[in-house]
């Protein structure tokens, strides 16, 4: 089932997940969920909270094409050696920034599961995993990179968000007329 991602402004995209306290078949059921939304969505990995849950859970597709799935994650160690690379986030569409990043990690976590593994990761898989961690403390890539380009991304995605509820907000007011219209119609039709 493809899930909506929620985009920059939801708050649940700034708080610290909570930790899945049981892997069973409703995690298993949304990490498949997780998977098709991504992938839908063309993206390489998505957290949890990206799609309104709070949980220490994200998954991820780097370019070879293996399905990896992190539950509780914690990264234990990062290169020193670090690497530009544009970003981007389904949470932030078609906003991109160039962000700087350790180029090799190690990571630990529970898989789909819940048997814990260790992963060392470099290049692609390193980053996209840094970016999915990074969501499950509420910390977007933008706050990585230049302020004043994340201020006014932020800006830009509020102004969107009120102008989508005044538009929602004009949308049910005309079909409250309509349907108002239609009521007075048949009331007057049932007079008869």
């Amino acid at each position: 089932m493809i899930l909506d991602v929620v985009k920059l402004g939801d708050e649940i995209l700034r708080k610290k997940a909570e930790a899945v306290p049981e892997v069973n078949d409703e995690i298993r059921k949304l990490a498949e969920d997780m998977f098709e939304t991504m992938i839908d969505a063309d993206g390489v990995g998505l957290a949890c909270p990206q799609i309104g849950k709070s949980l220490r859970m994200f998954v991820c597709m780097a370019d070879d094409d293996v399905r990896r799935v992190f539950i509780n994650p914690q990264i234990i160690k990062t290169s020193q050696e670090t690497g530009e690379y544009d970003e981007g986030c389904l949470s932030i569409p078609q906003v991109y920034e160039t962000i700087v990043r350790p180029v090799a990690i190690t990571v630990q976590a529970l898989n789909e599961h819940g048997r814990p593994f260790t992963l060392d990761a470099d290049g692609l898989l390193a980053r996209i995993i840094q970016h999915e961690y990074d969501h499950l403390d509420g910390i977007l890539y933008i706050d990585r990179g230049d302020k004043d380009f994340a201020a006014k991304t932020e800006e830009q995605f509020k102004k969107r968000a009120e102008r989508a509820a005044q538009k929602a907000k004009e949308k049910e007011s005309k079909a409250r007329k309509i349907a108002a219209k239609i009521a007075a119609k048949e009331a007057k039709k049932n007079k008869k």
